[in-house]
């Protein structure tokens, strides 16, 4: 479980370790969501690494989101970024992203242990 206050090495990765990163417009979904919730001060970035199919962040949490942790915000943010841009330009990956859950149709980040 990370705390604030610390300096984490981080990884996200895509379920099943799908390439959805690979294009730079998803790239760049990630780098203006830590732009955004950097401005907001929930954390400071010092390195990071987009992979085809993962992230890997050092970063610094520094505060709560309402009662969310940092990362946690993160983590649904490009989600929603993702489902956004999937739909309006190509909606026949959604499938691919698609999960048997009670509080969501699809899902693109693994589930981290402790999240």
């Amino acid at each position: 479980m990370m705390e604030l206050n610390k300096v984490y090495f981080y990884t996200a990765t895509i379920v099943e370790w799908k390439h959805l990163l690979k294009e730079q417009e998803y790239k760049d979904i990630i780098i203006n969501s830590l732009k955004h919730l950097s401005e907001k001060k929930l954390f400071k970035v010092y390195a990071f690494v987009i992979m085809p199919n993962h992230i890997h962040l050092i970063w610094h949490l520094t505060a709560m989101n309402r009662k969310e942790m940092p990362h946690a915000s993160l983590m649904k943010f490009t989600s929603h970024q993702f489902l956004e841009k999937l739909r309006k330009e190509n909606p026949e990956l959604l499938i691919d992203y698609q999960v048997q859950s009670k509080n969501r149709i699809h899902q693109f980040w693994q589930r981290a242990h402790g999240d």
